[in-house]
């Protein structure tokens, strides 16, 4: 069994703040940056300035300065650096994950596992991308230019810290399924949709058997960053190998801009755009009471793209229960 069910996890709290450029797209935020580079002279220290401005203030909010058993998280810059330079001299147990675009719903899994047994009562996952900082390391630095293909996404920018909690809330983090590795043998870094859509189709049909459920019992099922093509790639993949129709469907990162921002392409990307969406969006509109969030992740690194090795992807499932949110 990859899946995993909860009786004692819940979401207390979160705190966002996003670019200029999804200041601009189809949702509201908390918290905007005016450039990328907020007020700092290099964009890493800028990511980092991102991320310790979401744990400070949840940790203020929340009254946890020295009270917090355990923090989870990640980013996409080289071994998640961003979130371990942001944690210097924070005094809080760290776990550093990285599984790509997934590892905000890795992180989730792994405390809400801590949780469930009473290793800790609270604790805390964090994560974050950049546009400037990743489109360098995986794909081109901006300033060089490079035409972008019409099928690919843009990086999210922007960071997200959330509080869970033993304590019971109207947010309940109800099961979650690990994802497996699966490589389809696409190796075109640009089409992170056509990567990453056999992976969310896997995930989804794993979780649906070993919990023994149908789709129907989900209100809405939500990809990650699949982009607007990968999303029907999904849709495609789900019928024809599982028999698989969702009620009601969206891909977060396919919603996150507007029409007219071209540079945007298919949508988002990063770790950020899940969890920018669930709490911007989808619990706010108080909507849904039964979410499935399917958080993509392309397994790939320059080097690997470059000896033209085909791109591995994963997908892990978070099931959320609603009752009202409370913000």
């Amino acid at each position: 069994m990859s899946s995993f069910k909860y009786n004692n996890v819940y979401i207390k709290d979160y705190e966002s703040i996003v670019g200029p450029t999804e200041a601009n797209g189809n949702l509201s935020y908390p918290n905007i940056i005016e450039d990328y580079y907020y007020n700092e002279d290099k964009i890493e220290d800028a990511e980092i300035k991102m991320q310790n401005f979401c744990l400070n203030k949840i940790c203020k909010r929340n009254n946890l300065n020295n009270k917090m058993d355990l923090i989870i998280g990640g980013d996409l810059m080289n071994q998640i650096a961003v979130t371990s330079y942001n944690l210097v001299n924070k005094n809080i147990p760290f776990l550093g994950v990285y599984n790509a675009c997934s590892t905000f719903n890795e992180s989730l899994i792994i405390l809400a596992n801590f949780l469930e047994n009473n290793n800790i009562k609270n604790g805390l996952v964090i994560t974050s991308s950049h546009n400037l900082n990743a489109e360098r390391q995986y794909r081109f630095p901006i300033e060089y230019g490079a035409q972008k293909k019409a099928y690919s996404t843009f990086t999210t920018t922007g960071a997200i810290c959330s509080l869970l909690t033993t304590e019971k809330t109207n947010i309940k983090i109800e099961s979650s399924t690990i994802g497996k590795v699966i490589d389809y043998g696409i190796k075109d870094a640009s089409n992170m949709g056509a990567v990453m859509a056999p992976s969310a189709s896997d995930t989804l049909n794993t979780h649906l058997k070993e919990l023994n459920r149908t789709i129907d019992y989900y209100d809405i099922i939500v990809t990650g960053d699949l982009g607007k093509i990968g999303g029907q790639i999904f849709l495609e993949l789900i019928k024809e190998e599982h028999n698989l129709i969702p009620k009601s469907y969206m891909d977060a990162a396919s919603i996150l801009y507007k029409e007219e921002q071209k540079e945007t392409f298919q949508g988002g990307s990063g770790p950020v755009v899940m969890p920018l969406v669930l709490f911007n969006k989808l619990l706010k509109e108080n909507k849904y009471k039964k979410i499935l969030l399917l958080a993509t992740g392309s397994l790939h690194n320059p080097l690997m793209v470059n000896l033209k090795k085909s791109i591995p992807s994963i997908t892990h499932a978070i099931s959320i229960e609603v009752n009202s949110w409370y913000i």
